[in-house]
């Protein structure tokens, strides 16, 4: 039986990356793969999921409208698998829509994305991911301190920010991944000189 997959935590991690790991694995050994990343995605290329290490693959854009479902189902030939990336973008009938590819169609979908945003509350979809998936994984990253980071925290000016709109795509002055207590401490790096 096919499962839904969650893999997720905070910037930088490289769950882009791992998706693109996961996609290269498949190829290798002849399995079809079909990559859908979120419209709301400007930081590349439309139309592919790339990585800070420059490392891309072609994808196909999803918005709130796409039926994945109906997609997969309408298609000639059934993929292997389906990667998602920027899942917590998706909303819970998208991830509704997973389950049922799952359970249905029996195909694997894997889900990248953050669980939370930079306040640490949950994104809507990835709670309902949180529900759904039966294979839940943290992809891990550090903090500037060298301990797991495990926060999503906005910055402007190279300053902490917590009043915001939920979702701005980032780019590297942006946002930093942060460790509890630094997160806490509203430090975004090391000032000792």
């Amino acid at each position: 039986m096919s499962k839904l997959y969650f893999h997720y935590w905070a910037m930088w991690a490289g769950k882009s990356l791992e998706l693109i790991k996961v996609a290269y694995n498949y190829s290798e050994r002849w399995k079809s793969v079909l990559i859908f990343n979120s419209a709301l995605d400007t930081r590349f290329k439309q139309w592919e999921v790339s990585s800070r290490s420059w490392s891309s693959m072609p994808s196909i854009t999803f918005n709130e409208l796409t039926d994945f479902f109906k997609t997969i189902e309408d298609l000639d030939l059934m993929p292997d698998c389906i990667l998602i990336d920027e899942s917590q973008f998706l909303t819970k009938n998208q991830v509704n829509d997973c389950w049922r590819i799952v359970t249905k169609l029996n195909i694997p979908v894997m889900c990248y994305g953050l669980r939370t945003d930079f306040l640490w509350n949950l994104f809507e979809w990835s709670k309902r991911l949180m529900e759904l998936a039966q294979k839940i994984e943290e992809i891990k990253t550090i903090c500037w301190c060298g301990c797991k980071a495990t926060m999503n925290a906005r910055i402007s000016n190279w300053n902490m920010v917590i009043i915001w709109e939920q979702i701005e795509i980032w780019e590297n002055d942006k946002y930093i991944s942060l460790c509890l207590k630094h997160y806490s401490e509203n430090n975004i790096w090391n000032s000792i000189t």
